[in-house]
């Protein structure tokens, strides 16, 4: 429901947009992390009946369970008032949302303009370099991004693609300034690269 609401409300707002333009917009809006923003934003939060596992382990505020969440109230709604009024409620809720995505440019997806970004410099394929610290539950990771022959960016986050997209954002940052300057991407020292890979490279 959700994503056909966001999907036809996209396309009548931005039918000059191309159609990879349009998908990466959809993805910024209907995906794990924006849910939970707007659930933290409703403070679904506190209203969440949870095990004492979840509830001791700060259940409260992970975004796997607020997203959940946020679509089982959607699906809810759509259940007892129907389409019209399941698609006010995501309206009411996700139209801030669709606009602010729709003015982010390449941070709709920094993954995928960094590597855009890498292609058209000649930098080759960018590849992401990860640390993860603490236990199961409760994980933290971090990422820097090889492009080229240097390591870049600096991203963490409490999963993998979360890391991910903030080491893209900082290395495509540094490189675009770098670049409008008409000098090399910004350099890392050894001691940095050897934490990041583990090796003396």
């Amino acid at each position: 429901m959700l994503g056909v609401v966001v999907t036809e409300t996209l396309y009548r707002a931005h039918p000059d947009f191309s159609e990879g333009r349009l998908a990466k917009l959809r993805a910024a809006v209907v995906n794990a992390r924006a849910l939970a923003d707007v659930a933290r934003q409703m403070g679904l939060g506190q209203h969440i009946k949870l095990g004492r596992g979840e509830e001791t382990t700060g259940g409260r505020d992970k975004a796997s369970i607020l997203s959940d969440t946020v679509e089982a109230v959607i699906g809810a709604i759509h259940l007892s008032g129907g389409i019209d009024e399941a698609a006010k409620v995501i309206h009411l809720l996700f139209d801030p949302v669709m606009e602010a995505a729709a003015s982010m440019g390449a941070g709709l997806d920094w993954k995928t303009s960094l590597q855009e970004l890498s292609a058209d410099l000649g930098l080759g394929v960018p590849e992401y370099l990860i640390e993860d610290d603490g236990p199961d539950h409760m994980k933290t990771f971090v990422a820097r991004v090889r492009v080229g022959e240097q390591v870049l960016g600096n991203g963490n986050g409490r999963s993998k693609k979360e890391a991910e997209q903030g080491a893209a954002e900082t290395a495509y940052r540094e490189i675009e300034a770098a670049h409008a300057d008409g000098r090399p991407a910004p350099e890392v020292t050894p001691a940095v690269t050897q934490a990041v890979t583990g090796s003396d490279a």
